[in-house]
């Protein structure tokens, strides 16, 4: 069958109940076996875009619509969602809330099982969709035994066994590991020149780079509309809409050259316009790291001979040892189900090891409560909705603090006082499930504050979180550490390790396979691309010149001219 088109033609649709429209006068035309990649802010439209193209949007999310979107001609008016199922395929950016399967094998197989495919086919389809997505071998597993990122890839397998003529995922890599989001955009790309049409939006403009063709969205409207090279080079202009652009392309422009998206392209283009970097500066940056560690204090986590088995036999730790000092701000990386949620949750007790020892403060995890443990190490969840119950915000902060049986008068001190460090004041009375993700983020990260505990551990802080809303989630987070919290944060968004994290450990098949300063271990590309890591952007770049640079700033203060200045540079001064 060939690759479906679509056309969305003067949409504008208001969800009920809501008076701004979520998509406005959108005229777009998906062509057929292109890769489009919808880039925005949250609440700029992208997912009320993905479910116009399947008929979600108007038959199941009720509001009003005009305009018209047509599938290969076919208004989305006039089929029902299950009948637009086997030509469209669906991701939902809760993927979690798409599986309800008891195994992997018949996840992926209830979607083509209900349009009554033959056996033999079934089976071939099963096995070619795990495969595509990492997860061959996964077919006895119960869904959900698998990590995040896993259910993610499962989600994507589901959809890809449908073999739909277009392919619609909403924010399907939030949860992979880098080179797990690489493969499933190549899987895109592939479908692509299979003769499906594939529509993807994303946070990540990383993953953009290889799309065929870029949109960008604000306030339901499309702002922007071109190839990669046109649209991800304007890196002023995506920070204004709320997109984070590529690393490559905001250095280059600070320093008045011509924004170039490849790192290689990038680093020539630097060469040749006479910059260099300065041998002074990188000092500089390794006597700051060394001040900052002479601060740290004794250490207050430790882990001796960690072993830990699920039911069923699954060893998902061996023989892990870790100690992390009093200030530290440590990034835990590695690839979908390696152990990393695993090895934190042990550090706040909500794991028991099968084998070894875990310390915190001195004494071991087994001979304190959770409550008592709560005082010491506060744990957010990689999911806020996980966490989150009160039907206010007041309550959902505040319920820690009760069960210790603290004073009215000092929960509402406390309270106030978590609420402010997050910049939720004022929002006291708001139902927590009515705020943006990012907020509920930041209610979830307030409740564990409110117990003032020297250790906080945030699982996947900035999943599902636009550029903006990252940026103010881990700058509260650098606040806490900066203010004496030591902070364990798991992660797979690579960028965010480089700029914040002191220290990073990289997890593999349940052992520490690397562990130092940031700056060394993301220097190590070979090594972590075994891991199904990969460094963000700026990094591989300073990596090609052999030196330990992590972010834009640090470029910005390490490059000198060769020479006279070049002109129309100003290097920091913008």
């Amino acid at each position: 069958m060939a690759a479906a088109t679509a056309q969305l033609r003067g949409v504008t649709f208001t969800y009920r109940g809501q008076s701004r429209p979520a998509l406005v006068d959108v005229d777009l035309g998906l062509r057929p076996g292109e890769f489009t990649v919808v880039l925005g802010a949250s609440g700029a439209g992208k997912s009320t875009l993905c479910y116009c193209l399947n008929g979600l949007v108007p038959h199941f999310f009720r509001g009003e619509m005009r305009g018209e979107v047509r599938i290969d001609g076919v208004s989305t008016r006039r089929r029902r969602v299950c009948e637009w199922a086997e030509d469209v395929g669906f991701v939902f950016q809760d993927f979690e809330g798409q599986l309800f399967a008891t195994s992997v094998a018949l996840e992926v197989a209830f979607g083509p099982e209900s349009f009554c495919v033959p056996a033999a086919e079934l089976r071939r389809r099963v096995a070619e969709a795990l495969e595509a997505v990492g997860l061959a071998g996964y077919e006895d597993r119960e869904p959900a035994s698998l990590s995040g990122g896993q259910k993610q890839r499962l989600a994507v397998a589901a959809a890809l066994a449908l073999q739909p003529r277009l392919l619609v995922m909403d924010e399907p890599i939030t949860d992979l590991d880098p080179v797990g989001k690489q493969e499933v955009l190549a899987v895109a790309r592939r479908l692509r020149a299979g003769d499906v049409t594939v529509l993807v939006a994303e946070h990540e403009v990383e993953q953009a780079l290889t799309a065929d063709r870029v949109v960008v969205l604000q306030e339901g409207r499309v702002v922007a509309d071109g190839p990669p090279d046109q649209v991800l080079t304007r890196a002023a202009w995506l920070e204004g809409m709320g997109v984070q652009p590529p690393g490559a392309a905001v250095l280059l422009e600070r320093l008045g050259l011509r924004p170039e998206l490849d790192e290689r392209a990038a680093v020539e283009a630097l060469t040749a316009a006479g910059w260099c970097v300065e041998p002074e500066a990188l000092e500089r940056l390794r006597q700051r790291d060394a001040e900052r560690a002479s601060r740290y204090g004794p250490v207050i986590l430790e882990v001796r001979d960690l072993e830990h088995r699920y039911p069923g036999g699954r060893t998902a730790l061996r023989g892990v040892n870790l100690t992390v000092r009093a200030g530290e701000f440590v990034a835990v990386v590695g690839p979908n189900g390696s152990g990393k949620t695993t090895l934190v949750k042990h550090l706040a007790g909500l794991l028991r090891p099968t084998a070894g020892e875990v310390r915190v403060a001195g004494s071991s995890v087994a001979q304190r409560s959770l409550r008592e443990l709560s005082r010491t190490v506060g744990y957010v969840f990689q999911n806020p909705d996980h966490q989150l119950f009160a039907e206010t915000v007041f309550d959902e902060v505040a319920f820690g603090l009760r069960n210790q049986g603290l004073s009215e008068r000092e929960v509402r001190t406390r309270v106030a006082e978590a609420l402010a460090a997050v910049g939720l004041e004022g929002r006291e009375g708001d139902d927590p499930f009515r705020m943006t993700r990012g907020e509920r983020q930041r209610v979830a990260v307030a409740s564990v504050l409110a117990l003032r505990p020297p250790v906080l551990i945030l699982d996947e802080p900035t999943t599902g979180l636009d550029h903006l809303e990252r940026e103010r989630m881990m700058d509260l987070v650098q606040r806490l550490n900066d203010a004496g919290h030591t902070v364990i944060m798991v992660t797979h968004a690579m960028d965010v390790v480089a700029r914040y994290a002191h220290r990073t450990v990289v997890v593999q098949d349940g052992r520490i396979l690397l562990d130092g300063p940031t700056r060394a271990v993301l220097a190590r590309e070979a090594e972590l691309g075994r891991a199904d890591l990969r460094p963000p952007q700026l990094v591989r770049m300073a990596n090609r010149l052999g030196v330990p640079l992590l972010t834009v700033d640090e470029w910005m203060l390490a490059l000198r001219p060769r020479g006279p200045r070049p002109a129309a540079q100003e290097v920091g001064n913008r």
